[in-house]
């Protein structure tokens, strides 16, 4: 449909006060449509969900859209997978989500966030209270980002999803995470399939989970483990309710 066909949509939801889903996923949007949707939203108080995935709303886009969430009440999860909204984005976002109070599902996969952008969304994970599932995955996070967001996870006490699958976080992002664990008693699901996490990571994250008391969902499948890290898993099996993939 294009920025053209999101300007009409946006005019008609002027009107509406029914719809609660809206999909526009893979579209051909830019910016300016992303824009018009934005400044619909201002004042629509029904529409809940908000799919722009694939779309190349770009960082303009997702500033506009941020500007939104700051006084939007209804929308309660917008996916912007793979719509190129680089660091710059993710900042706007970040700033949105310290004063936003509503949204509980951000789908982030494949938008270049980097550790830049990780860091960003760390400062807001501090603060924000409503943000259950935030999906990061494919985003050439780092170390250095993996650890921002884990120390955030000793703050916060509602995200429960993190979804960091494909991206480069080692044994030090992993031994982070074990420390954050200690604190953090809401994340229950946590996706680091296919990063860089060899064995010493699996051993810290084997040692901490011995004592989690809440069911939690680690999937670890596609690390270097090795030998070791898969003994250490084994081992942490035998004493905790979580379900460990490997």
């Amino acid at each position: 449909i294009g920025d053209n066909g999101a300007q009409a949509l946006s005019e008609a939801l002027k009107a509406n006060r029914i719809l609660t889903i809206l999909g526009l996923r893979d579209n051909s949007m830019g910016p300016k449509g992303a824009q018009a949707l934005s400044e619909v939203l201002i004042t629509n108080k029904t529409l809940t969900t908000l799919n722009l995935s694939f779309n190349l709303i770009r960082p303009n886009g997702a500033q506009a859209l941020s500007e939104t969430l700051k006084v939007n009440s209804a929308l309660t999860t917008l996916d912007l997978r793979c719509s190129s909204i680089g660091p710059n984005g993710t900042q706007a976002l970040s700033e949105a989500l310290k004063i936003n109070s509503t949204l509980t599902t951000l789908e982030l996969y494949g938008s270049s966030i980097g550790d830049s952008g990780a860091h960003m969304l760390s400062d807001s994970l501090r603060t924000n209270r409503t943000l259950t599932t935030l999906n990061l995955g494919y985003n050439s996070i780092g170390n250095d980002g993996a650890q921002a967001l884990f120390e955030a996870l000793k703050a916060n006490t509602t995200l429960t999803t993190l979804d960091l699958h494909d991206n480069s976080i080692g044994n030090s992002g992993a031994q982070a995470l074990s420390e954050a664990l200690k604190a953090n008693w809401a994340l229950t699901t946590l996706n680091l399939r296919k990063n860089s996490i060899g064995p010493i990571g699996a051993q810290a994250l084997s040692e901490e989970l011995k004592t989690k008391r809440i069911l939690i969902t680690l999937d670890l499948y596609g690390n270097p483990i090795g030998y070791m890290g898969e003994e250490a898993i084994h081992q942490a099996l035998q004493t905790t309710e979580c379900n460990i993939k490997f």
